[in-house]
């Protein structure tokens, strides 16, 4: 199959809001959505981060470049403020190119937010 753009979903919680936590929970995300999907920073077209309104001590980007990612575009948004929704939740979407077919893509869902799509493949 040649090459073609793909999205890959992932999310994960953290327990304190702080640019510490929020690294600490940023880089194991990217880092396992990465290996399980054989991704390397040439495939990565860009990534789109989501915080929830309890987030506000750094930008999950920021995390992200502490990684090595520094090249690849970034950028944040605000969650919406959905009653009942995951507190201190980090959202992330990357737009990736792979050979890989979409059921092959591998989301994922750390911390608090395992359960945030149990209906997608692990």
């Amino acid at each position: 199959m040649p090459a073609t753009v793909r999205a890959v979903r992932g999310a994960t919680t953290v327990g304190d809001d702080t640019p510490e936590a929020v690294t600490k929970a940023v880089v194991p995300l990217l880092s396992e959505i990465l290996e399980r999907n054989g991704i390397v920073e040439d495939d990565i077209i860009s990534i789109l981060f989501t915080a929830t309104d309890d987030i506000v001590s750094i930008f999950p980007a920021t995390a992200a470049r502490s990684m090595g990612l520094g090249a690849v575009p970034l950028i944040c948004a605000r969650e919406l403020a959905v009653v009942g929704s995951v507190p201190k939740c980090i959202r992330v979407l990357l737009h990736v190119t792979t050979d890989r077919p979409r059921d092959a893509i591998h989301h994922v869902y750390l911390e608090g937010a395992q359960g945030l799509r149990d209906d997608l493949p692990d």
